[in-house]
């Protein structure tokens, strides 16, 4: 039996996860150090000439972030995966061997706010510039696109108003501009989606939500499908001419369907640094073996508050995917049967002042800026996460002043409720 037959509820504690071969420890150690002994001096020059595979130096291979490696493409039904040091620098990973000055991403308008800044900012300083487009119409992506485009992205369940993207539309527009499809993966996790199976080409997490869970450990992950055709145009020269800092090897020619995944350990880690520390990787390991029943408690709880707030006369609107009212609940039904996740957002009558108020009078709930932990969470989205946006950007994200981002923890439903009901009644008085 092989690793790609077994069920996903085996994968998640099996996949990566093998006895240490020094002492026999049946959970992977954290190998805690920063470099590892060569056999001999071929050794050494095999490892650096990429000729042969082998633990250099932990900013770019450690054995523990590698077994969470395996696991996460494992998940995602992957050829393989990079660690990094936050979600953000994942996204980062997974672009920068497609781009270069003039290149350009076309980007969905319903993103976290976060990643709008990067792509609307950050990024703009390396010469690359991204294109915001209102996924629902492909018409409008494919009419954003040019010779310079270089990738399309999305997520899958966006962040903060739950709205479900229909990748396997959205694939289909990227495959006639002959780019890749990145979709970020983090509120969704493969429990509840798997993007390569609609299409995708590449996968980001922040690692630190849901597939760590409980709020400890930042960290983030590039998925390869390993089905890109990096060859079948010159658009992506970093994987398909000869790379100078390695006597001319062409990543896409030696490695395959591990091409990319190669680039983003010898190219990426080594050159940008942004490295997954073992204890993290460690953290995230343990999230992940029981990734399936935290989900399948997060799903059923959200459920839960959601239709409990859409009935309230309080709430003008609840964006969750999962009620029947939701645009997007038929999407979610087809792409998502499992459910539709926990994030999603609702909107307070009152206005802001009414939900500043209800921030400051749960109890259970905790007021932070993270989502995916086994807590719930509450935050005011158009103040915070997305504060940087203009009044414009924070509507198409879905994150408008009256309204409050929340993520649904794993605790009893009827005390995740009350809490809101005791809140609310002290913000709308």
């Amino acid at each position: 039996m092989t690793e790609r037959s077994l069920g996903f509820d085996t994968l998640q504690i099996h996949a990566g996860a093998r006895p240490d071969p020094a002492t026999g420890a049946r959970q992977t150690p954290i190998y805690q150090t920063t470099a590892y002994v060569f056999r001999d001096a071929d050794h050494a020059a095999a490892l650096f000439n990429l000729q042969e595979v082998g633990y250099i130096y932990s900013r770019l291979t450690n054995p523990t972030v590698a077994a969470f490696q395996e696991r996460i493409a494992a998940l995602e039904g992957g050829a393989g995966a990079v660690c990094t040091s936050s979600g953000h620098a994942a996204q980062i990973m997974a672009l920068f061997p497609l781009m270069a000055p003039g290149r350009n991403v076309i980007a969905s308008t319903r993103l976290y706010g976060g990643t709008v800044t990067q792509l609307t900012q950050t990024i703009r300083r390396f010469g690359w510039e991204a294109r915001f487009v209102d996924f629902d119409d492909t018409d409008a992506i494919e009419a954003a696109a040019d010779e310079n485009t270089r990738a399309v992205f999305c997520e899958s369940i966006a962040n903060p108003g739950g709205y479900v993207t229909d990748i396997p539309a959205v694939a289909e527009v990227s495959k006639r501009l002959g780019v890749p499809l990145i979709v970020d993966n983090t509120s969704a996790t493969p429990w509840l989606c798997r993007p390569f199976d609609h299409g995708a080409d590449l996968v980001v997490h922040s690692t630190t939500k849901y597939l760590t869970g409980n709020g400890t450990a930042t960290g983030g992950a590039v998925v390869d499908s390993g089905r890109f055709d990096w060859s079948a145009s010159d658009k992506f020269p970093s994987l398909t001419e000869p790379e100078p800092a390695y006597h001319g090897l062409k990543f896409h020619e030696t490695f395959g369907a591990m091409a990319f995944t190669f680039h983003g350990i010898a190219i990426g880690l080594r050159d940008l640094g942004m490295t997954m520390a073992p204890q993290t990787a460690f953290l995230g390991l343990l999230g992940t073996e029981t990734l399936s029943l935290r989900m399948a408690r997060h799903v059923e709880n959200a459920q839960k508050v959601a239709a409990w707030l859409e009935a309230d006369p309080r709430v003008e609107f609840v964006t969750y995917a999962g009620l029947p009212s939701s645009p997007y609940h038929d999407r979610a039904r087809r792409l998502y049967p499992k459910g539709a996740g926990a994030l999603f957002t609702f909107a307070l009558k009152g206005g802001y002042e009414a939900c500043v108020k209800l921030v400051d009078s749960v109890a259970l709930f905790s007021h932070v800026a993270n989502l995916g932990d086994t807590r719930s969470l509450i935050i005011h989205s158009a103040s915070t996460t997305h504060r940087q946006l203009s009044p414009e950007q924070q509507e198409a994200a879905g994150a408008g002043a009256n309204v409050l981002r929340l993520s649904i923890g794993i605790e009893d439903a009827d005390d995740i409720i009350a809490d809101l009901d005791q809140a609310m009644a002290k913000a709308t008085v």
